[in-house]
């Protein structure tokens, strides 16, 4: 596979990475195929599921955690996107694939998330109301030349308040995230101090700099 079309009409400069043999061994398998969900996922799957439910994952979480060069930011001036990082917790969506279409399913997610070797799925476990599942979520790696790390505070709402890339803009992604978040009765406190410490930022700007600009109405990713 080679460039993607997303749902926007916006086309990927990035090949979709290859499938390990393990991954393409679910699209044929007999047993349940779980996914977690930690992010624009959760609110616009884009994909046939037979069941969703609440989760919580032990050992990672939600981060603005990957430069974004092209989506959200230029290579003169990179965006952050989020991404499922190692350490904390995290609350999202479980999707079970349905049977007859996991192939299916699986090769939409594959081509929607897997361009430029910024994530790889591993098998995780998650709680769910009627118990534990196993599940295989995008995590980060870290090898990748697009993992920010751990950055402050204000690094992080610098980038998101004055980036602006292919998808739209850092503020735009990060909005958007936030509110669909809470709608999913969801509530990420670090992405609420993003949201507040940008809004300082803009306050005490000079007027016309971008980090004066207004926040644009949430895109659709």
């Amino acid at each position: 596979m080679t460039d993607i079309e997303s749902a926007s009409g916006y086309v990927s400069i990035y090949p979709v990475d290859p499938m390990p043999a393990a991954i393409a061994a679910l699209r044929a398998g007999d047993r349940p195929v779980w996914l977690f969900a930690y992010g624009s996922l959760m609110w616009n799957p884009d994909f046939a599921f037979a069941e969703a439910r609440p989760a919580f994952l032990r050992g990672y979480h939600r981060s603005f955690c990957l430069y974004s060069r092209d989506y959200r930011g230029t290579p003169e001036r990179p965006g952050l996107v989020l991404g499922l990082d190692r350490g904390g917790s995290c609350r999202g969506i479980a999707y079970r694939l349905p049977t007859d279409r996991v192939a299916e399913s699986l090769d939409r997610i594959w081509a929607r998330e897997m361009t430029g070797q910024v994530y790889r799925m591993r098998q995780v476990a998650v709680s769910t109301p009627e118990g534990v599942v196993t599940a295989h979520a995008c995590v980060v790696r870290r090898e990748s030349p697009d993992y920010a790390g751990r950055l402050s505070l204000d690094e992080v709402a610098r980038l998101l308040a004055t980036a602006v890339g292919g998808r739209g803009s850092g503020r735009d992604y990060l909005a958007n995230s936030v509110r669909h978040l809470e709608a999913l009765g969801i509530n990420d406190g670090l992405l609420h101090r993003i949201e507040a410490r940008i809004a300082a930022l803009s306050e005490h700007a000079p007027s016309g700099s971008p980090a004066a600009l207004p926040i644009a109405s949430p895109s659709p990713r």
